[in-house]
């Protein structure tokens, strides 16, 4: 079966019928199916319609194909693309990204033969797309592919300058440079009006104050500058070059194509590049935008080789009548995105729309300047090269890359910059992977030799000079800061390790993973390893370290077990363990210091625990306390200015600072259990959660506070198993009072319940856990402080949920008057 057809499934779920073959169908007979589109659709293809139109001709005037060819794309790529594709909200067309390709195909080709290498960049593109390599294309650097597009941007802009000057570009960068004083000198001015003017209502129009800036905003920026030029345009009777478009009749369609085979070769493995490489990377951008939007995400993620294969039905669409080739376009898709398109719908209906311009608005599109649309392609080209992206490679150390893929597509071509940019790269990373520093250092009673870096053969030589740097019989630390050693660093630090410890040296080696030794076992009982992984007396076999044990000093040592009878009940009513999936498959008992709580015997408890804590002390001060000693001088200097608080339950589960992503000074935290504000006045009040909110708000002046609940919640489940009625005799008990409220709003049933997005609670104490915050955050609200604060502006509540199993944050928010939990959404860092 070939790779294109997918196979037939079945579902279980959905038997196949048995009737007999050729006998009528046994339910009523089957209506016409009637096509239903959303009104969301319908208002985001007239606004991409609207941006689609002028861009598609200023691109086809760029690339000096004839000017109905930019429709063709425009039309194909919303219709074909927008059918077949596997991004249902990314919109194909002429692509600005395409410009300088396709004006050099034209220019050493002639446009039958472009045609031609479109249709044939089309049938690599299926391909590829039936070999399902779609995800390979986002294995190129984005230094590489922001650098091709910054190239691009620069080559557009220097050659419509020329045209927004009332001349005629060149054919490269240095021509046209060379060309700008001469033209300069020869500016004309009608079409440098024009041009301004354009110019000026795209940079303005988007900042329209007001609310009739507002209700503008709906129409596009692009559309607005280019109808306006013209209007005043053929208002002040300018004599300027405007759009021809010659009839459909004698339109040039693809021809067979002629040259040399290397260089057609060349031409097409080009075009395939760029255009898959635009598209797919837009695909994968367009999944971000529809993530980031708010309410219940309702559109499918993007099938990125399903995607290439409607890209290269486009192409060989395009190709074949006379049109330029397709791609992904992000303005158009970030259009289509933030005017609310919800299906696939809105990016056919924009071609369609495109299909009905181009045959019935001949006459309206043929008072446009020429002039006009070279200023509305030139900013596009400007807008190519990103500050934003600039900035991103800098902070990733990525800038030459950057620089040489974009310097390459403006001195020599997008091929010949792309090859040097993926050069670079690789020279980059090799560099990276074997530049390794190793640094020795002499402490009172211990050396430390670092190593940072990977540890290959080539720093063999300085590895050796700095271990002998340390005396015979001295205590030395090796940290190890790299993910890859050889087989000859191996060596080197094996055979020095053995020497050392035989003349009656110590020697720890750090920062190794866990069951990786150095040494013999018999060496390691003076070279230890300190990273929390090996202890004497554990084998490498029972080792079940996870990523994350630096957070819970766990240590390999297998404890004791004790019979479920000897367990001790959760004193909050709950079961005493939190059921946690261990390493074998099988359910581990988690406790309330986070440790693993197979429980050990009470004789080993108090050893256990204190050298795990001296352990992770430890640890601390040999890793992070030097990482982290600066700023905390900085803050025992200055004092705390934390800019919220955040109230949480004592839970070990629940890390704030994990949570929040926040470090020593940003957050004033208060933990109790049940995360619980009792109000002002009530009877056996609490006052030191009073006291630390007074500080928080009137002292330390914090601009949020933060009411955090989390699912699983002992003390909600201990709320629902308490008698009403009974007696509080234990501190816990009484404590718990201070909760009722939440279990009196959760039966009153007064309002809607508060809720997650796009489900119910899970269960009773998932709703008591919701209800919990909402109530709190109406305790918080009565305390005098926090009341004046809010009265003044200067302090805004939060109310936050965190699912612990599911690792996610909900925010509270409130609509219509129901309170709903939203799902945060990972950001992009980059941002």
């Amino acid at each position: 079966m070939s790779a294109c057809v997918p196979a037939p499934t079945t579902d279980a779920n959905h038997p196949e019928r048995t009737h007999p073959p050729h006998s009528p169908p046994t339910g009523p007979p089957p209506g016409p199916r009637r096509l239903r589109i959303a009104s969301a659709d319908v208002s985001a293809a007239v606004a991409v319609f609207l941006i689609a139109l002028p861009l598609s001709l200023g691109i086809a005037l760029a690339t000096g194909a004839p000017l109905q060819a930019g429709l063709v794309a425009a039309a194909v790529g919303g219709l074909v693309a927008g059918r077949i594709g596997g991004s249902p909200l990314q919109v194909s067309g002429p692509a600005a990204g395409l410009t300088v390709v396709t004006a050099d195909l034209i220019q050493h080709y002639g446009w039958r033969t472009t045609c031609a290498i479109t249709v044939l960049a089309g049938l690599a593109q299926l391909g590829l797309g039936c070999l399902r390599v779609a995800r390979g294309a986002l294995a190129v650097s984005p230094a590489i592919v922001h650098g091709m597009l910054a190239g691009i941007g620069v080559t557009i802009a220097v050659a419509q300058l020329h045209i927004v000057l009332g001349g005629t570009p060149q054919s490269s960068v240095p021509d046209n440079l060379r060309a700008l004083p001469t033209q300069l000198a020869n500016v004309h001015p009608a079409a440098l009006c024009v041009s301004l003017l354009t110019l000026t209502l795209l940079l303005l129009w988007p900042r329209l104050p007001g609310r009739a800036g507002l209700r503008l905003h709906g129409i596009p920026a692009a559309l607005v500058a280019v109808a306006g030029a013209t209007a005043i345009a053929a208002a002040a009777g300018l004599v300027l070059p405007k759009v021809d478009l010659p009839s459909w009749r004698n339109h040039a369609l693809a021809g067979l194509p002629e040259g040399p085979v290397l260089g057609l070769a060349a031409a097409v493995l080009t075009t395939t590049l760029v255009c898959s490489v635009q598209s797919l990377l837009g695909a994968v951008a367009v999944d971000k935008l529809v993530s980031g939007r708010p309410g219940p995400a309702r559109v499918q993620r993007s099938d990125l080789d399903r995607e290439l294969l409607g890209q290269g039905a486009a192409n060989i669409v395009s190709g074949s009548l006379g049109g330029l080739p397709v791609a992904g376009v992000a303005v158009r898709s970030s259009a289509n995105v933030h005017a609310g398109a919800v299906s696939r719908n809105s990016t056919m209906l924009h071609g369609v729309l495109v299909v009905a311009a181009a045959l019935l608005m001949v006459p309206l599109l043929e008072f446009i300047p020429l002039a006009s649309l070279a200023a509305l392609v030139m900013a596009v080209g400007i807008q190519m090269v990103s500050l934003h992206h600039i900035r991103t490679v800098t902070r990733h150390r990525e800038a030459l890359v950057y620089a040489v893929t974009t310097l390459g597509v403006v001195s020599l071509g997008v091929l010949e910059g792309v090859a040097l940019g993926i050069a670079v790269a690789v020279g980059v990373a090799l560099h990276r992977l074997t530049r390794t520093r190793i640094t020795h250092e002499r402490g009172e009673r211990v050396h430390h030799v670092h190593v940072k870096g990977q540890l290959t053969f080539l720093a063999v030589p300085r590895l050796s000079r700095a271990l002998h740097l340390v005396p015979q019989g001295a205590h030395v630390v090796v940290a190890l800061d790299g993910s890859f050693m050889d087989h000859a660093a191996y060596e080197t630090l094996q055979d020095w390790q053995s020497t050392h410890t035989a003349q009656g040296g110590i020697v720890e080696i750090t920062g190794r993973r866990a069951g990786v030794r150095i040494a013999e076992p018999s060496t390691l009982a003076s070279a230890h390893l300190t990273g929390g992984a090996e202890t004497a007396g554990a084998s490498e076999a029972d080792c079940r370290c996870r990523p994350w044990t630096p957070w819970r000093n766990h240590q390999c040592e297998l404890p004791r077990t004790l019979p479920d009878s000897d367990r001790r009940p959760d004193p909050a009513g709950g079961t005493g363990r939190a059921n946690r999936t261990g390493a074998d498959g099988r359910d581990s008992a988690a406790g309330a210091d986070g440790t693993d709580t197979a429980k050990t015997a009470e004789p080993d408890r108090e050893s256990v625990g204190g050298s795990q804590l001296v352990r992770g002390i430890g640890t601390f001060q040999r890793y992070t306390a030097p990482l982290v000693r600066g700023e905390l001088a900085r803050l025992a200097r200055e004092g705390q200015r934390p800019a919220q608080l955040f109230l949480t339950c004592a839970d070990s589960r629940v890390v704030t600072s994990m949570i929040t992503s926040s470090g020593p000074g940003d957050l004033f935290v208060v933990r109790n259990v049940g995360n619980l504000v009792p109000p002002p006045g009530a009877e056996s009040g609490d006052e030191s959660v009073a006291a630390a909110i007074e500080y928080a708000v009137e002292v330390l002046a914090v601009r949020s506070i933060t009411v955090c609940g989390h699912s699983g919640c002992g003390a909600m489940q201990a709320l629902l198993d308490t008698d009403p009625g009974g007696a509080a005799r234990t501190p816990l008990r009484r404590w718990l009072r201070h909760g009722r409220p939440s279990l009196e709003r959760m039966g009153a049933g007064s309002g809607r319940a508060p809720r997650l997005t796009g489900r119910t609670p899970a269960d009773a104490v998932e709703r008591l856990c919701l209800t919990n915050v909402v109530q709190q955050l109406e305790h918080l609200r009565a305390h005098d402080s926090v009341a004046r604060a809010l009265k003044d502006g200067a302090l805004e509540l939060h109310g936050l949920y965190f699912h612990v199993g599911e690792a996610q944050a909900y925010l509270l928010t409130e609509r219509d008057g129901e309170a709903v939990f939203d799902r945060v959404r990972a950001v992009d860092l980059a941002v």
